[in-house]
């Protein structure tokens, strides 16, 4: 869809949720304790939310069990749902790519 792919190519870091969405805030809150202020796309809040979250459900797959939301675009890269996240976290990769967008307070 090309709206998936006109902003995740415009934002550095970019997460697709729904409001009522626990892991989506949780994924949320993670990256900004990491020094990034991702851009947060709520599905539900969309008239063409739902065309979005099935092409994500395509993209991404659904591996957290609860549907296509969270997704996160890291400099216009899918990198998956919070499953991934969390995996790129606990070993220590995801520091790595969230650097290029992370604030300047956050690097010091």
């Amino acid at each position: 869809m090309d709206k998936v792919e006109r902003l995740s190519s415009e934002n550095g870091v970019l997460i697709f949720t729904k409001s009522s969405c626990c892991m989506c805030y949780t994924v949320t809150i993670l990256l900004q304790g990491l020094g990034v202020n991702p851009i947060v796309y709520e599905t539900d809040h969309n008239p063409e939310g739902k065309e979005i979250e099935k092409y994500l459900t395509k993209l991404a797959g659904s591996s957290n069990g609860n549907g296509p939301v969270p997704v996160v675009f890291i400099g216009g890269t899918l990198i998956g749902s919070s499953n991934e996240i969390m995996s790129h976290h606990l070993n220590g990769s995801l520091v790595q790519l969230l650097q290029p967008y992370q604030t300047p307070a956050a690097l010091s």
